[in-house]
């Protein structure tokens, strides 16, 4: 007699409890009557559902649930691809015209553009000769496709990242009620480990789809910009706000001309971190087909191939620090012309 039939005979349970189908045997107690004694376990075993399952047949068992799950979330497949094919399809064309744009714009004039590119948010003579010194090591060693195809896509997912977090960040700022409601959901896709991003996304979309990776991407990376563009705005002297008030501005006006300005060192931050995750979102998504240096990480992994697996990701790390190196630069360049209290 297992130690919850007690329990349930207490509870009145116990008529409820029969089944007319016998449970299925376990694998422990199948090899236990095979040796000829009974199973062996726990003085207290944890309440948990199998646990409770073997004095009562009624209770599911734990696979029940996962398995409820699963079925629930493919009964509502089609109506959610209904809804979010015809909304996230332009993020399929995004991401496969910037690839294009990027694979086929011959390196001696992508290269200038991305060193212009650089010196024109750093205004640092190192940073811009460190961005062309890096991406043509990584040509030397024959991965500057994979590397257009990572910065494809990290252009794309951090461009969109921040023009839907920054007026997030900014509702958020004028409103506490919409803050304490989406703060759990920041919070939820903040410590969400990253894979689990790639679960249901896989059973909506094809792994064919450009838009798969790039949900992950920008689900993983816009929490950043949200929060800090809030912080940033949150914390402008309320004395900026009076001298505002005083010369008449309205809300739009004080937004524009006194809050976003003083708040842009706060933006900026964010948006060096959304840089960052998306980055490192870009490698952890080769699993699902994501182009660039990830491939060749995962390779290196699944093949051990050692050497493709450190080139790829030195080629990674090189990638990190000049989109780190400009994005500070440009972040030090702002927060020198900002005013001083």
């Amino acid at each position: 007699m297992t130690l919850y039939d007690k329990l349930f005979s207490f509870l009145g349970l116990s008529d409820w409890c029969k089944s007319e189908n016998k449970a299925i045997i376990s694998l422990k107690d199948l090899s236990a009557q095979a040796a000829g004694k009974e199973a062996s376990g726990p003085f207290f075993p944890i309440p948990s559902l199998d646990n409770l399952n073997e004095s009562c047949s009624r209770v599911i068992k734990s696979r029940d649930v996962t398995n409820g799950i699963e079925e629930g979330f493919l009964a509502a497949k089609p109506a959610l691809k209904t809804v979010l094919d015809p909304i996230t399809q332009p993020l399929s064309w995004m991401l496969d015209g910037a690839l294009w744009v990027f694979e086929s714009t011959p390196w001696f004039i992508m290269v200038p553009i991305l060193v212009a590119i650089s010196w024109y948010a750093s205004h640092s003579r190192p940073v811009s000769i460190f961005v062309a010194i890096s991406i043509m090591l990584l040509a030397f060693v024959d991965h500057y496709d994979e590397t257009m195809q990572t910065l494809s896509i990290v252009f794309v997912c951090t461009t969109i990242s921040v023009v839907f977090g920054v007026p997030i960040g900014i509702a958020m700022s004028n409103s506490d009620r919409l803050q304490r409601s989406l703060l759990p959901l920041l919070d939820l896709l903040q410590t969400l480990p990253t894979f689990v991003y790639l679960i249901p996304l896989i059973f909506l979309f094809s792994v064919t789809e450009s838009k798969l990776y790039g949900i992950a991407i920008i689900l993983y990376a816009i929490v950043p910009v949200i929060r800090l563009t809030d912080l940033g705005i949150r914390l402008v002297d309320y004395e900026f706000i009076e001298a505002a008030n005083a010369f008449g501005m309205n809300d739009r006006q004080k937004l524009i001309r006194v809050k976003l300005p003083l708040a842009l060192p706060n933006i900026m931050a964010g948006v060096n971190q959304t840089i960052m995750m998306s980055l490192a979102m870009v490698v952890i998504a080769s699993l699902v087909s994501a182009p660039g240096l990830g491939v060749n990480v995962l390779r290196g992994i699944r093949n051990l191939e050692l050497g493709v697996g450190i080139i790829a990701g030195i080629g990674i790390v090189l990638l990190a620090v000049i989109l780190d190196r400009v994005s500070k630069a440009a972040l030090k360049r702002i927060d020198k012309t900002r005013p001083k209290d």
